[in-house]
């Protein structure tokens, strides 16, 4: 008993030396967003679910395309996609809750499910009745729990290097090789998680989602680095890794899914392996595939030109087919 005693004693000592030790305080919200916003960004007022910051960009006629970023990562990931199609396509971006300059949100609800319903508002809000959705990581589970919830509204599906599906219950598809995320999981370190300096772990998961590591340029670590300081962050990231896990779609899922769908993945990814995309292009009726060597978890960044015109080619099979 003493001995316990002891160790638990000495756990709480060394988290709170920690704590003091790599000690860095918040930003504030208005100096962030000020940083980060552009002509393009607009807020929306959603009560519980927080003022969520997006862009709509592109021809405002053209077919729509909501785009969803990655666990702690925000709508700035899908800049090099926005550039190259917005003459073509009506893009819609959107910082889900706990995550860029939406940040934290009075409910503290960061499921996927409340994500989905911001998703679904906005969507609303801005008049989209039929729409293709899309998202990277943690986004492409979103984009397939939208899909799966509202299929009438969707006309196509794209997963890029996406969590959401588990072949079986042996398998861990949580970002493998991002140092963060697994000590995210451990409630020793949540408790010391909302006050720390996050620098080193931006920084080594950044290194780790691109296997080109010149894309990783300072401008990006200091992106990542002040959202993650931007008041309350911390804190609602601690709260949606304490969280029950969501529970992942089955092989009856997949099946279910009828818009066209394709899934795009480098073949170097770290955070997902790419042998998680068997399950997807196994069970999902139908689907599209693009591929890429040599490139990591983002090959919207990494490959922006390669996968943009994949996008394009996949858009335009889908304007053929309901002409």
């Amino acid at each position: 008993m003493k001995i316990l005693k002891y160790f638990v004693l000495t756990t709480i000592f060394l988290l709170v030396c920690s704590a003091l030790i790599l000690y860095q305080e918040d930003i504030p919200s208005d100096v962030v967003d000020a940083r980060y916003t552009n002509a393009d960004s607009q807020f929306l007022e959603l009560g519980d679910l927080g003022r969520v910051h997006y862009r709509d960009e592109g021809r405002r006629q053209a077919p729509p395309i909501i785009l969803l970023h990655g666990s702690n990562a925000s709508l700035h990931t899908f800049e090099p996609w926005v550039t190259r199609l917005k003459d073509k396509y009506r893009i819609v971006t959107i910082d889900l809750p706990g995550h860029g300059l939406t940040g934290a949100i009075p409910s503290g609800d960061y499921s996927k499910e409340a994500m989905v319903k911001v998703v679904n508002v906005l969507a609303n809000k801005l008049g989209l009745k039929h729409f293709v959705i899309g998202g990277n990581s943690m986004g492409g589970g979103i984009a397939l729990r939208y899909a799966l919830d509202h299929p009438k509204e969707i006309t196509g599906l794209v997963l890029i290097n996406s969590s959401g599906f588990t072949r079986n219950k042996y398998q861990n598809d949580d970002s493998q090789g991002v140092l963060a995320f697994r000590l995210l999981k451990n409630p020793l370190f949540r408790a010391i998680g909302e006050v720390i300096d996050p620098y080193y772990f931006v920084s080594q998961g950044l290194e780790a989602a691109f296997h080109q590591h010149t894309v990783v340029t300072e401008t990006m670590v200091m992106r990542y680095y002040d959202l993650a300081l931007r008041e309350g962050t911390r804190k609602a990231i601690m709260k949606r890794f304490s969280a029950t896990r969501d529970t992942k779609y089955q092989a009856q899922d997949l099946a279910r899914i009828e818009v066209p769908t394709l899934l795009m993945w480098g073949k170097e990814d770290a955070v997902i392996p790419f042998a998680f995309a068997s399950g997807f292009e196994t069970l999902i009726p139908g689907i599209s595939t693009a591929y890429y060597d040599g490139v990591g978890h983002i090959p919207m960044e990494e490959v922006p030109e390669i996968s943009a015109a994949d996008l394009v080619a996949f858009m335009e099979k889908i304007d053929e087919r309901d002409r």
